[in-house]
């Protein structure tokens, strides 16, 4: 009874000192938080609440760490670059900081490994929150957007800035035309046009106080200047033309000469200067000094001129028909001396021939039945005069001249002549001998071309139109 009574007794006090012990642990695990969140504030700054805005910095880059570190290493193969330019394939991924190309050659992307100096840079600026400037060279696309919108107004001004700049440089390296003329005539030296040339040149031909060699000199440097058209037609506006033209009436024979060597070259293929000429009395001039008794080199010059006036001018060839051309060019050619002139003449008649036959074959192509060209040339009856006047028989008999050229124009005449002159021909029959003599002659020419590995050469064309023309005459 005793062990009893005594055992309720201790059981209540020791429930109230738990009772009162209660508050005291709360109040001690209370202050044991307090200090551990307190540590902890000290220790990571993230949990400072005094430093809002890096709180926030380092957030972001803690969720960037950690969606780096979610990706999937089997995805991506990780391309270790080198120092030098290696091809990227498909599926590799390339390190921070790395430089990447686009290779325009191969159409390849191309890694390799940046500077140290330039790498440690860029990734100081992108700590920093900066873009990773991997090439400085390129261009943004608001720096493009800027350059285009201001392009046209640039590009005028650097035009204008290069074409300043360009005047300054000839300014510099060159005078003004006005400055040469002021220092010329100090230096008593004119600059002349090639007008004033002429005129001047003239002018001392024509003068009665220049002596003869004066003249022939005046001549001589007016041939220069006459070859191009525009000064030839020039020599026309101021009447120098017709002085020259005259000078063939001169008794000295040095000025006839040069001054059918100025008519000459100022005739050739100019129409212009070719009518004046006409209606100056040239042609008539020219055939009288052919036909009187000059120098070879007199005849050479005036032939010339004759040549200059006829090619391409059906008008002056009828004329020439009229006044007996045929019969003086058959006396030149007959002259004994002269042969060199002969291939000249020849090489003529030729033109004249195959001119009139090109301007029908190119009116037959243009289907035009009277084009004022044809109609001209179908007045000029030179097959009929150059049978009339028998050079049938004097072309054939060129062909006995031993210089390979002058045979080869004569066999192109003999061609072009021979629908009018083949009975002609038949009836001949040194040439006959003559052709079959050069057939011989050019065959064997011809055989040393082959073995010399030269097909179809010069000797064969000559060996080809011998062939022809015997096979013709048949």
């Amino acid at each position: 009874m005793g062990e009893l009574w005594q055992r309720p007794l201790t059981m209540p006090h020791q429930g109230l000192l738990l009772f009162r012990m209660a508050p005291l642990g709360m109040l001690l695990g209370m202050l044991m938080t307090s200090c551990f969140t307190f540590c902890l504030s000290h220790k990571n700054s993230e949990f400072a609440l005094t430093n809002p805005e890096e709180s926030s910095t380092k957030e972001t880059e803690r969720k960037e760490t950690t969606a780096e570190e979610e990706l999937d290493p089997k995805v991506l193969e990780v391309f270790h670059p080198t120092h030098e330019w290696q091809a990227l394939r498909p599926g590799h991924a390339v390190p921070a900081g790395s430089h990447v190309r686009l290779n325009l050659q191969t159409g390849a992307r191309e890694v390799k490994l940046q500077d140290e100096d330039k790498l440690r840079n860029n990734l100081k600026g992108l700590k920093k929150g900066k873009r990773l400037d991997i090439n400085t060279n390129t261009y943004t696309s608001q720096d493009l957007k800027s350059a285009l919108a201001k392009f046209k107004e640039g590009a005028d001004m650097e035009s204008s800035k290069e074409d300043k700049a360009r005047q300054a440089k000839v300014k510099r390296l060159f005078r003004s035309i006005e400055e040469l003329k002021k220092d010329f005539e100090e230096l008593n030296v004119v600059i002349e046009t090639d007008m004033q040339i002429m005129v001047r040149l003239i002018n001392k031909f024509n003068s009665s106080n220049s002596s003869l060699e004066e003249k022939i000199a005046a001549l001589f440097d007016l041939e220069y200047y006459v070859h191009q058209m525009d000064n030839a037609q020039d020599l026309l506006s101021f009447g120098g033309l017709q002085v020259v033209i005259n000078g063939l009436n001169s008794t000295e024979p040095l000025l006839k000469e040069y001054a059918a060597f100025v008519l000459g070259a100022a005739f050739s293929s100019n129409p212009k200067v070719q009518v004046e000429a006409i209606e100056g009395g040239a042609l008539q001039k020219l055939l009288v000094v052919l036909a009187t008794e000059q120098s070879l080199t007199a005849k050479k010059k005036v032939l010339f001129a004759l040549c200059s006036l006829l090619r391409h001018f059906p008008y002056a060839q009828q004329q020439f028909l009229k006044l007996g051309g045929l019969q003086v060019l058959r006396s030149l050619v007959q002259e004994k001396g002269m042969e060199v002139l002969a291939v000249r003449v020849v090489t003529l008649l030729y033109d004249l021939v195959t001119e009139k036959m090109f301007a029908e074959e190119e009116a037959e192509l243009m289907r035009e039945t009277s084009p004022e060209k044809l109609q001209q040339y179908r007045q000029v009856h030179l097959l009929p005069g150059l049978q009339e006047q028998g050079w049938c028989e004097i072309t054939a008999h060129l062909l006995a001249l031993p210089e390979h050229d002058a045979r080869e124009k004569v066999l192109q005449t003999l061609g072009a002549l021979l629908a009018t002159c083949r009975d002609r021909y038949r009836q001949d029959p040194q040439l006959n001998r003559t052709l079959v003599t050069l057939q011989a002659e050019y065959q064997a020419l011809a055989a040393l071309e082959l073995q010399d590995g030269e097909d179809e050469g010069y000797f064969w064309e000559l060996l080809g139109s011998i062939n022809t023309l015997l096979k013709e005459l048949r």
